[in-house]
């Protein structure tokens, strides 16, 4: 699904509250249209953007258990 890239410029990152603080982790910024997820360690480093819906989908599978994170 193609969508338009917003200007990450002034997004607001947010990190999970499951961050053991090891600095391993990712942020994301909330679009309308996409989320950009991006390395903690490297903020101004790229970004990956997915259309909404489908970041929705892949945060309710690792919620449910259903992928092998270990």
């Amino acid at each position: 699904m193609w969508v338009p890239a917003p200007s990450l410029t002034g997004a607001s990152w947010r990190t999970s509250s499951y961050t053991s603080g090891a600095n391993n982790c990712v942020e994301v910024a909330d679009f309308p249209t996409v989320a950009a997820v991006r390395d903690s360690k490297n903020p101004t480093g790229p970004a990956l953007l997915f259309a909404r819906c489908e970041w929705a989908s892949f945060v309710r599978t690792v919620r449910s258990g259903q992928l092998d994170l270990g």
